[in-house]
C-alpha cells in the first residue's frame, strides 16, 4: 500500500494531517533522505521545503552531532529496533542552531514491507539552555555544591566542593556522604537525610566534621534542601558546603599541623598509628585483608649531596603526590620521616594486596625533572598483610620494613 493512499478518519489523507500538524515532522526514505517536510519543520529551521528535499540531513546537522547511520537503518528494517531517538543540533538558515529531540519510526505497508521513516522533531533548546545555565551556575558557584540521591550518594559535585575535601570529581561521584564523615557524626547526618526524604522537613542546616583526603578533620556548615520531582515527591537533595569560620577552623588547622608532615602534607606517624587502629576496627567488622605498604625512596642522599636539599625535598614532595594518585579513596598515605612512606589500604584478598603494592611501585618508578634537574625516581617497596584484626600496628610496620629490606637486598 503506497504511503500516499493511507487515509485518516473522515477520509483525510495523511499528508493533509501532517501539513496542518503543529509539530515539525519529516518523512525520510530508506536511505534516510528527506522526501517530505511539513510547514512546522520548515518554520523551525527557516528553510523552504524545496531546499530541505534537496539536502541530505547531514548538511543541516551540526558537524559534531550524529545523523541516523546505516547500522541503525538496517536494524530497524530487520525489526531489531522499533524506534530511534537522539538529541541533536540542527543548523538553521540564519546560521543559528536549534537543539531537537528526533524520534523516528519505520512505517511498513500492509504486507510488512518497509516504506519510509517518520521523524517527529521537538524543539528542546529551552531545556538545553536551562541545563547549560544550571551547569555553569554549579561550576562557578563560590561555595561547594553537591547533589545527593535519596540514599545519600553523591550524583553531582562542583569543583569548589572537590577543593574543600581534596577529592577529584570522579572519586566523589557514587560515594556515600558518610564515607567522608567521622563515625560519631554520622547519626546526625543520617537523621537529617531521613527527615528530608520523608518530607518532615524541606531544608536542614547542620555543622559537622568532614575528613579531608589527606586525613585531617575540618568543620563544614551544610545546608541541605529537598528538590521535588514532577510528582511533587522528593527526587534528590541539593547541598551547599562552606567551611565554618570560627575558632574551630583554627583548632582544625592546629590539629592538622600536629598530625601531618610539614613538608609533604601527608599523615605523620601519630596520625598513621591512629588510622591503623581505625583500619583494624574496620577489618574486624568487614573482613578482608589489611595491606601495609612501606616505600623507601632510593638515592635520596646522593640527590641531596649533588643538587642540594631543596631538590631532595622536591623529590619527596613528588613521591608523595604520586602516592596520593595511586591510592584508593579512604586509603591513608603517611611519611614516617626521611625517605620512608607508608600506605594503608583495606583490600579483599592477598592478590589484591600484591597488585596494590605493584601499583605503588610503578608510580614511584619514573624519570622526572625537579627544579630543572632530570632525576630517576625509584623506591624499594615492602608489603605486610593481615586478616587478623588483633595484629598490632608495630608488628605490621616491622613486617613491612623487613619485606622492604628483602626487596632492596634482592635488587642489588
Amino acid at each position: 500500500m503506497a504511503a500516499q493512499d493511507v487515509r485518516m478518519p473522515g477520509g483525510v489523507p495523511w499528508q493533509t494531517v501532517l501539513e496542518q500538524a503543529a509539530g515539525p515532522v519529516a518523512v525520510l526514505d530508506l536511505q534516510a533522505r528527506i522526501i517530505y517536510a511539513n510547514p512546522a519543520l520548515c518554520e523551525l529551521l527557516g528553510y523552504s521545503r524545496e531546499y530541505l528535499l534537496r539536502q541530505p540531513p547531514r548538511d543541516i546537522t551540526h558537524p559534531d552531532d550524529p545523523a541516523i547511520d546505516s547500522d541503525t537503518i538496517a536494524a530497524m528494517i530487520a525489526g531489531r529496533e522499533a524506534r530511534f531517538e537522539m538529541e541533536k543540533r540542527y543548523l538553521r538558515s540564519d546560521g543559528s542552531m536549534v537543539w531537537a529531540m528526533v524520534s523516528s519510526t519505520l512505517v511498513r505497508d500492509a504486507d510488512g514491507e518497509p516504506c519510509f521513516f517518520l521523524s517527529q522533531i521537538q524543539d528542546i533548546s529551552a531545556r538545553r539552555e536551562a541545563e547549560l545555565l544550571w551547569r555553569r551556575s554549579l561550576e562557578h558557584a563560590p561555595i561547594g555544591i553537591g547533589l545527593l540521591d535519596l540514599r545519600g550518594y553523591w550524583t553531582e559535585v562542583n569543583d569548589a566542593l572537590c577543593r574543600l575535601v581534596g577529592y577529584r570529581r570522579a572519586e566523589l561521584l557514587g560515594k556515600h556522604f558518610t564515607e567522608l564523615t567521622y563515625p560519631e557524626d554520622q547519626q546526625t547526618g543520617m537523621e537529617a537525610l531521613a527527615d528530608l526524604v520523608a518530607g518532615r522537613r524541606e531544608t536542614v542546616s547542620l555543622e559537622k566534621r568532614y575528613r579531608h583526603r589527606r586525613g585531617h578533620p575540618f568543620w563544614m556548615l551544610i545546608r541541605s534542601s529537598v528538590v521535588p520531582g514532577p510528582d511533587e515527591r522528593p527526587a534528590y537533595l541539593v547541598n551547599q558546603f562552606e567551611t565554618v569560620g570560627d575558632g574551630r577552623v583554627q583548632n582544625s588547622h592546629l590539629a592538622h599541623m600536629a598530625l601531618h608532615d610539614t613538608l609533604t602534607g601527608l599523615a605523620n606517624r601519630t596520625l598513621l598509628l591512629d588510622r591503623l587502629e581505625q583500619e583494624r576496627a574496620q577489618l574486624a567488622a568487614d573482613g578482608g585483608i589489611l595491606a601495609v605498604v612501606l616505600a623507601d625512596i632510593d638515592n635520596l642522599k646522593p640527590v641531596n649531596d649533588h643538587h642540594g636539599h631543596f631538590v631532595g625535598d622536591r623529590l619527596l614532595i613528588t613521591a608523595a603526590d604520586e602516592l596520593l594518585q595511586a591510592v584508593n579513596p579512604g586509603d591513608t598515605v603517611a611519611r614516617l620521616g626521611g625517605d620512608e612512606f607508608v600506605v594503608l589500604s583495606l583490600v579483599p584478598d592477598l592478590p589484591a594486596a600484591e597488585a596494590f603494592r605493584d601499583r605503588i611501585t610503578g608510580r614511584l618508578d619514573a624519570d622526572i625533572t625537579v627544579s630543572g634537574h632530570p632525576l630517576r625516581m625509584s623506591a624499594s617497596v615492602g608489603l605486610a598483610t593481615t586478616a587478623d584484626s588483633a595484629t598490632s600496628p608495630e608488628e605490621l610496620l616491622h613486617d613491612a620494613d623487613r619485606d622492604m629490606y628483602r626487596y632492596k637486598s634482592s635488587a642489588r
